[in-house]
């Protein structure tokens, strides 16, 4: 119920967001001006933030963990927020969305987010009583390979990418796409890998679900149009007797729902 809370909270802190869009790309900090209002909603609907936002404009989401938040917010490029609010009980969310700043994906950006959008989707059919904690990762990273493949970069088969010595598809991911949350933000995570890594899921666990997908500016394997994007999507689910449940499930996630969504609170 409290996990339920704070992704039900921070789903209004996303709509703050796409609010203060226009004035972010007014701001010559505009990043800031995106996190101040994911702040403001956290303070009045929650107890805080549960972590540091990253509020990172165009190429800075290709920096993990941006958390200086000091760039600008620019039409025509997305902006990757990765925010949660904490509870008075101090559980928290943590959602990932990437959005286009003008309310609209480009061709080349719409391209790269159904890639990682499919890729949520592999990890969540995997999330499931009894499976492996590493086997959510396996799944969602086996369709960023299969993605980078079929658009011609990735410089061997996604069998041969896959394997543990070789994941020449990382250099695209950086990532694992999955955590436990609760209390904290990366729950148990000084757990023994035995017990984490590759331990089992159960009933009543919650963990998170986050492929991404990161072209560096200067990437010239991929065409020019591509470069400087980076995308993840996050969200909180709880795993059920059958599967799972997505607990941030009311905040769109599909490309088409979110330039529908967007246009309700510009």
């Amino acid at each position: 119920d409290e996990l339920q809370a704070a992704c039900d909270a921070s789903e209004l802190g996303f709509q703050e967001i796409v609010k203060a869009m226009p004035a972010a790309v007014a701001h010559h900090r505009g990043e800031r001006v995106l996190e101040a209002a994911f702040f403001t909603k956290a303070r009045t609907e929650g107890n805080d933030v549960g972590y540091t936002t990253i509020a990172a404009g165009g190429a800075h989401a290709c920096v993990l963990h941006w958390i200086r938040n000091d760039g600008t917010v620019n039409n025509g490029e997305l902006v990757l927020v990765d925010a949660g609010v904490e509870m008075d009980s101090f559980y928290t969310a943590d959602i990932t969305r990437t959005l286009p700043v003008n309310g609209k994906f480009s061709p080349a950006q719409r391209a790269l987010y159904m890639l990682v959008y499919e890729a949520q989707l592999a990890g969540f059919a995997a999330v499931k009583p009894g499976a492996t904690f590493r086997s959510i990762n396996i799944a969602a990273q086996k369709v960023l390979a299969q993605g980078l493949f079929d658009m011609g970069v990735l410089p061997c088969s996604v069998e041969e990418s896959m394997q543990p010595d070789m994941g020449l598809h990382r250099r695209w991911t950086l990532h694992g796409v999955s955590h436990m949350l609760g209390m904290d933000v990366h729950d148990c995570q000084h757990a023994r890998q035995e017990a984490y890594l590759d331990g089992v899921l159960a009933e009543g666990m919650v963990l998170t679900v986050e492929p991404g997908l990161y072209i560096q500016p200067d990437d010239e394997l991929f065409p020019a149009e591509y470069r400087g994007i980076g995308i993840r999507i996050e969200d909180d689910v709880v795993v059920t007797k059958d599967g799972c449940r997505n607990l941030s499930e009311s905040l769109p996630r599909h490309p088409d729902e979110i330039e529908a969504w967007m246009v309700k609170f510009k």
